[in-house]
């Protein structure tokens, strides 16, 4: 199976909506960071890729029909020679608000993961630390002016060197339409998703914690 969509753009730009929205539309499944954990062997063929910038792209995405999240983004260009009918997909949001967003929600989840007593949460920790955070940040996410350079350096590449016609650049407050256009596609009867908002990360994160203490864990 090839990707028909390729997400280039990071995490928190609405990733999580994107994968629901695009599943909705018959493009299914959608590849996302959620999917590392439940793939054995997939956080081994992510660091395969990192290492060499290449792995089998294939297999890796057995059963997908397009991708979005880290760390897929960090190898769209990868996957848009790998898959050449593909579209690109940038999703964007405020730089300001991405970076208060990252750090409030996934970053330091991360690092907590990685200092958990729990081996597989330290497993997990620790690779998204040497995926994402190190080899895209540079170990410098106290630095928001960095981080946000990253992440609009990151943008304007994809921007500059996909061609218009295969590229998408899309915000969640947009909705179905230009996605739906872009992807020539009929418009669903349903509002678009959102989900996974900074909110909903921090309470869930709360009970996901409340449960593990009631547990004794």
């Amino acid at each position: 199976m090839s990707l028909k969509v390729i997400g280039a753009g990071f995490g928190r730009t609405g990733t999580l909506s994107m994968k629901l929205a695009l599943e909705e539309l018959g493009i299914s499944k959608c590849y996302h960071m959620i999917e590392v954990r439940e793939n054995q062997n997939h956080a081994k063929m992510w660091m395969e890729a990192k290492a060499t910038r290449k792995t089998d792209w294939l297999l890796l995405f057995k059963g997908y029909q397009a991708s979005v999240d880290w760390p897929s983004c960090n190898f769209w260009r990868e996957q848009a020679y790998q898959f050449p009918d593909s579209k690109i997909l940038l999703t964007r949001r405020d730089p300001e608000k991405w970076y208060e967003s990252i750090m409030k929600t996934i970053y330091p989840s991360s690092k907590k993961y990685a200092e958990s007593e729990n081996p597989d949460e330290k497993a997990f920790g620790h690779w998204a630390m040497e995926m994402i955070w190190r080899p895209v940040f540079e170990d410098r996410m106290e630095d928001r002016s960095f981080v946000i350079g990253k992440f609009e350096k990151h943008n304007q590449a994809v921007i500059d060197e996909v061609p218009k016609d295969r590229l998408l650049v899309f915000e969640a407050s947009q909705g179905w339409e230009p996605l739906c256009e872009f992807l020539e596609l009929p418009v669903p009867g349903i509002p678009f998703p959102r989900v996974n908002t900074t909110e909903q990360f921090l309470s869930s994160s709360k009970l996901s914690a409340r449960k593990t203490a009631e547990k004794g864990i």
